[in-house]
């Protein structure tokens, strides 16, 4: 959405019933928890869709109460909406409620007493080995056959970023978001922030960090031209490389490599869990280099593949 069309969404939020206490409440996001902008905005619009059913419908939204908001929840099911998309409703109405609570703005918290619907549950996407290795070979020194091939300074960048989201298993928020003072060389690591500004360190591969340094030794020069820049990642313009260029990027490598391009730079980090885990990683471990609030969302990477199935299935059973 363009900085018009933000404009837009929030001077219709507070002509809204409610829209004032909503506004309230993402300012509290930034300030208290260090919520993203895109955390933000996925809250105002959860929030902004609430206020306009609770106008709709005669309900005062600070007074609702929990079959009212239970009305609302099934009117979003009758309109076919997603479960996942049902339940981060939901938590957005659990979020805002506890919070207007806490502040005085109401007297109750009928949020709280919500039961989600049940997701179904899905396996992340990955990118299978054949595939990342044609993935990373787009913009890299050589093809997919091995063949040399000339690099200009924006292939150097892109060849760089996606070594980096495969061997760190990175956001591409943290991708954009990366600092040079956070990658260290030496010894073969780099810092991230993720979500509510959490700090991690994770190691980066071998292939990672050589593709990282001849991009900030050769090519990171060439694009920031006469401008200075603290970030790792620049635009062919010398600017912050910004997540939804990063996208844009990913999306050319998967036409480029002729892979699936309904995949998104979030499979790679989904490849990463699974590879560590099926390398014999620990949960933990993983976990921690993935900046997992809860062992819980990590655990969804302890699926294993049919074909893994019948290969144990075949060592281990004695009439197999």
């Amino acid at each position: 959405m363009t900085g018009e069309g933000r404009a837009g969404a929030e001077d219709e939020l507070r002509e809204l019933p409610g829209g004032e206490a909503v506004e309230r409440f993402c300012g509290h996001l930034v300030v208290e928890r260090g919520a993203s902008a895109h955390t933000v905005r996925a809250y105002r619009d959860d929030l902004a869709a609430y206020l306009r059913w609770a106008k709709r419908a005669g309900v005062s939204p600070l007074k609702a109460t929990y079959r009212q908001l239970r009305r609302y929840l099934a009117e979003l099911d009758r309109a076919r909406y997603a479960r996942t998309t049902i339940k981060r409703h939901m938590s957005s109405l659990r979020s805002f409620f506890r919070w207007a609570n806490k502040t005085g703005l109401t007297s109750n918290d009928p949020a709280s007493v919500l039961q989600a619907p049940k997701a179904d549950r899905r396996l992340p996407k990955t990118v299978a080995v054949d595939d990342t290795r044609r993935l990373l070979a787009v913009y890299g020194p050589t093809d997919a056959e091995g063949n040399p091939r000339e690099q200009t300074p924006a292939e150097m960048r892109d060849a760089a970023l996606l070594e980096f989201l495969f061997s760190c298993g990175a956001r591409v928020s943290e991708a954009s978001g990366l600092l040079v003072a956070w990658v260290n060389f030496p010894e073969r690591e780099v810092k991230v922030f993720g979500k509510r500004a959490k700090e991690r360190i994770v190691p980066l591969s071998r292939q990672g960090a050589l593709a990282m340094r001849r991009y900030l030794d050769e090519a990171r020069p060439e694009l920031l031209g006469d401008k200075q820049s603290d970030y790792f990642f620049v635009s062919n313009r010398g600017n912050q490389m910004k997540p939804d260029g990063i996208r844009k990027m990913f999306k050319r490598a998967l036409a480029a490599a002729g892979l699936d391009e309904s995949l998104s730079p979030h499979a790679l980090r989904h490849s990463f869990a699974t590879d560590l885990l099926e390398g014999g990683a620990d949960l933990r471990s993983v976990q921690d280099m993935l900046g997992h609030a809860s062992l819980s969302t990590t655990q969804i990477y302890t699926h294993v593949s049919p074909d893994r199935l019948k290969k144990i299935h075949g060592l281990a059973h004695p009439r197999a």
